[in-house]
Formats: C-alpha cells, structure tokens, sequence
C-alpha cells in the first residue's frame, strides 16, 4: 500500500445504479417481502407457533436487509456530495420508502410490546440472535403509541424534522471559507480551515476560528430557527406524546443506559474539570502565553508538526492493528481493498468523518477528510476501529450487529489510543515525548469533557427553546458554559458564543455526545488492562467487539469487569489522565 492515495470510494457493492432492473428488481423484492410479511398479521398472537415466529422474524430482517441497501447507498451519495441535486432527491425518496415502508411493519412491533410477559418469555427463549432485539423493543412499551398514531410520526418526520435536519446539512455543507494564508487569501473548506485550529501561529489560529464563527453568525437567524424547531419537535413527541420524563430520556432508554448513570457520568466529569484547566494552564506555560484563548485550546507545543503522507498513515495504522491483533489488521485492510474508503478533501463533500456499517459482514464505508496531519492520521484509525467492530459483530443479524451508541465508540477510541501508545513507546525524547503526552490531553478534552458539556448545554438548552427561548439566549447560554468548563483557565472571547451552531450532532442526533465520553473513559479502563495483562487481554477485548449490539452496554461491561453505575468507575479514567499529566509537568 506504499503508493496510495486519497480517493473516493465506490458503492457499487450496494448498488450499481439507481436506474436499471438491479434497483427495479431491489424495490419488487421489497415490495413482495413487505406484503408477505402483512398477510402474516392475523397469524399473530400468544398461541403463535415457535416456527411461524422465527419464520417472520428472518423475513423481517430480510426486508432490513434490502432496505437498509436502497437507504444507506442514498445517503452515501449524499455524503459524497450534498450539493448533488439528484442524489438530494434520491436521499428524499428513500427516506419515503423507508418511512412507508416501517409504517406497514409497524403492526409487528406494536403487537410485540403489547405481548403479555407469560408468551413474551416463551418466544423469547427461542429467539436465538434476535433476543436483545425483541427485550429493547419491549423497553418502549409504556412509550409507545397506537398504530395509527405511530404511523402519523413516521410520516410527519419524513417531511418535517428529517427535512430540516436535511436543510441544516445542506446549508452548511455550502460553506466556503476565506482565510488569509501567507498573505494570500485562500478560499477553503470546513475541512482544511479545521486543520489551522493546530497552526503553529496564533494570528492564523484566531483567523481560522473567526472564519467559522463568522460564518455561523451570518446564518444564525436561519440556523438557529432550524434548532429551534428541531427541539420543539423533540420535546413534543418525546415528553408530550410519548411521556418521557425528561429530553435525554428517550436518548437514554434507546441506549439501555440508565438514567442515573448518565447523570453519574456528567457528574465525575463536571468534578474532574480542574484536570483539564490544570493541563492547559500547563500548555499556556510551555507556549510562553500568560493564558490560552480559546483560539489556541489545540495549539501545537512546536513550531512544525510531523506530517504523514496518506500512504504512511495507513501503513502505520495497518501495522499498530497488526501488533495489537491480526484479525484487527485484516478486517481494517478490507476497506481499502474492497474501496470502500473516500478520503479526498473536496467541496460539497460532507465536512468530518464518520462510518457506514450498512449490513453484517458487508464492508463498511469510510468517509475522512485526510488533511496530513496527526490528528488527520488519528481520525483515519478511529473510524477504522468503528469498521473493524462491526465486521467483528459481523456473525449477527441486522437487528443485532450495531453496538448501541455508548460501545459503539470503544473500537474506535482503541484504535486511536493504541496509536498514540505505540508512538510514545517509540519516542525516548523528551521533548517529542511531552508533544505526545500532551496530543493524549488535548484529545481527551475534545472527547470527554467537551462532548459531555455539549450534552450539558442540551440539557439546559432544550426546555429553554420549549419555553421561548431566542437564538441569542441560546448563544449566552453556551457562553455560559464555557466559563464553567474552563475556569480562568482560558479566555473566551465573545465570538465563541456562535459555536454552537456549528456542531452537527445536536441537530442530527440530540443528546448523542456522552457516548464519546462514556467510550474514551471505558477505553481507558480497557487499556489500562492490557498494559497490565499483556496478550492475554486481546480474546476478551476482541469478544466485546464480537457482541456487537446483542447484549447491552451494562451486560458487555460488567463481563468486563466493570461497574458503569459506579462513580469510582468514571473517575478511574480520569485517574489515567491525571497520572499522564504529572508524567508531563516533570518532563
């Protein structure tokens, strides 16, 4: 793989065409599948056979399968490029199809958790893979509605929030930026002006930020009434309808976390700030800055920053799995192999990264935007990791392959962990040795304690947006928190208070970010396992991956040895932290 480049990814794997008789004959499968599966309705019912059960379970997950193919390859190429009108149009259409298609479903799932307990244990006994399936389906019975209701949402969201959302991405996605480059002005996207948050000079630091900032203010009234309107839908379904107690409720239950260990989580991480203020008041030391802006939270502590061509990024992820595991490095290899990896900086291309595991034991699809640095090559191994979980979980069916949110994040930060391990393992300086340690702590901020004050910020935010509260509200509000994250730490300037706007997940997904707290503290328990026991740690490590999403999150943690209802639990992550910040203040 010496000679690689960044390219984009094909998807012929999934779908050649949406024109022609593959897709003609996908949407007859479909259709025949679906009206099979409603003419079973009247067979169901506590005496229901164990056979005919089983039997309309694989037909359900069979009509998943050719669903999730039409819906996934659509937003694939919206994401390769969300200003293609045809593929808007595409992404629009399936998500009807989808919508039309769980309506006439809905039956089964409503019957399901209507089931008295007595029948219900009985089918669940021979349910075999699809078990955790079925027991979370039965968590949403006190939250759910009647059919006809059920079907109204689903209809609605197609058009209503789903659109927005849409909106949001497409808006956004449009912006350009310009930024004075060595007295040039440059136009760039959001993926290369992210790169000049790590520049070593702070005038270029500050000009990127306030080119985003910017940018985000100019479209605030529009942005923040997409927002405003995403949580007022939110609330309505979620507390008013479904009755909820509280936003982060629903989130909480589709995840099988408990309430009051999410809470719990939030809370050691409000208790372990003073880590985080400690290490930057550190960093504005070493940079010879009386205090750190905010501007220069990820500045680097040298004036140039190693860079690593494409080729030598994955070579090095491919080689660091490969010590670690080889099953690891051979699942990892599959996405360049079978290209399924679009790594190219462009326009319209979705800015960030993330990954598609569409179906069981089919290759995921990454989306990167390789810029060439560090942090570029980590991002590269982090969404390797969520590729390489769900081709390990690849042995379930489409119901159980997919990790809830919180474990979906632990291959992922592994991965990024066993790179940064293996580079400071590799390093005797000094000087490159407190770079690393101190990339480990910016890191750990940017996945721990500001995803987890994001969640903060939603919590006040969303009853506030329900209450009235205006855009401007909102922005002194996250300004607010700001305050409370870093203390007197950092300057925050009031342009800041607009960042909010820029942060995709509270509009696509609300109350998604503790789940990357919640990975890199577990992790870093993980971790801390194997640095002590060594190779006999890996079968149970690459067991966690195995179970994919057929146990939950309390279930795969505690056969690992953990209490996530304990605080003790939490601050051991952090006692990690701690431990590599006073290796860094003597080096």
């Amino acid at each position: 793989m010496e000679n690689i480049q960044p390219s984009r990814w094909t998807l012929d794997t999934l779908l050649t065409a949406t024109e022609g008789p593959e897709f003609e004959r996908l949407l007859a499968e479909l259709e025949q599948q679906v009206a099979q599966a409603e003419a079973s309705r009247d067979r169901l019912s506590p005496q229901i056979g164990d056979d005919d059960f089983l039997s309309l379970l694989r037909l359900l997950e069979q009509i998943q399968r050719i669903e999730r193919r039409l819906s996934m390859y659509a937003e694939l190429c919206f994401a390769e490029n969300t200003q293609s009108q045809a593929a808007m149009s595409l992404l629009g259409r399936m998500e009807q199809l989808s919508a039309d298609v769980r309506n006439r479903l809905l039956f089964f799932a409503l019957w399901w958790k209507t089931l008295d307990d007595e029948p219900a244990a009985r089918l669940l006994a021979i349910s075999g893979d699809y078990r955790y399936h079925l027991e979370s389906l039965r968590r949403f019975k006190p939250h759910t509605l009647s059919e006809a209701e059920e079907k109204i949402i689903n209809l609605k969201n197609v058009n209503g929030v789903n659109a927005l959302v849409a909106l949001y991405q497409t808006i956004t996605n449009r912006f350009s930026y310009r930024l004075t480059v060595d007295g040039q002005e440059k136009e760039v996207t959001r993926a290369e002006l992210t790169s000049y948050y790590y520049d070593p000079r702070p005038e270029q630091r500050a000009a990127a930020y306030r080119a985003l900032l910017g940018t985000y203010e100019t479209y605030s009234t529009v942005l923040g009434q997409i927002y405003a309107h995403r949580v007022r839908d939110w609330a309505s379904e979620n507390v008013t309808v479904r009755h909820f107690p509280s936003p982060i409720a629903m989130r909480n239950l589709e995840n099988d976390i408990p309430d009051p260990v999410v809470e719990t989580l939030l809370g050691v991480v409000r208790d372990n700030m003073p880590i985080f203020q400690r290490y930057f008041r550190w960093k504005a030391h070493r940079l010879g800055m009386e205090r750190l802006r905010r501007y220069d939270l990820y500045a680097p502590l040298r004036a140039t920053e190693r860079r690593y061509s494409f080729a030598e990024a994955v070579q090095f992820i491919l080689e660091t799995f490969a010590r670690f595991s080889p099953t690891l490095a051979g699942h990892a290899r599959r996405i360049f192999d079978d290209r399924h990896l679009d790594a190219e900086i462009r326009p319209g291309k979705e800015s960030g990264a993330f990954c598609a595991s569409v179906l069981p034991a089919l290759t995921p699809w990454v989306l990167v935007n390789y810029a060439g640095q560090m942090d570029s090559m980590l991002t590269l191994a982090h969404e390797l990791g969520h590729a390489v979980h769900a081709l390990m979980a690849g042995e379930h069916s489409v119901f159980t392959f997919h990790s809830a949110l919180p474990m979906a994040e632990t291959a992922s930060i592994f991965s990024e962990i066993l790179l940064t391990d293996r580079l400071l393992c590799e390093e005797n300086d000094p000087q490159v040795r407190s770079d690393l340690l101190a990339k480990v702590l910016d890191d750990a901020y940017a996945t721990i304690a500001r995803q987890a004050h994001f969640v903060i910020f939603e919590q006040e935010a969303h009853p506030r947006v329900v209450a009235g509260a205006l855009t401007d509200d909102l922005c002194a509000l996250y300004l607010d928190d700001l305050h409370r994250q870093f203390g007197n730490a950092i300057e925050i300037s009031e342009d800041f208070r607009w960042e909010w706007l820029a942060i995709p997940h509270l509009y696509h997904t609300p109350f998604y970010c503790y789940a990357y707290a919640f990975g890199h503290l577990l992790v870093l328990s993980l971790y801390r396992q194997y640095r002590d026991e060594g190779a006999s740690f890996v079968p149970r490590y690459l067991q966690i991956l195995a179970t994919g999403g057929a146990a939950s999150p309390t279930q795969i943690t505690r056969q690992a040895g953990f209490d996530i209802a304990s605080p003790d639990f939490w601050q051991g992550g952090f006692d990690v932290l701690g431990g590599m910040l006073e290796e860094l203040e003597t080096l």
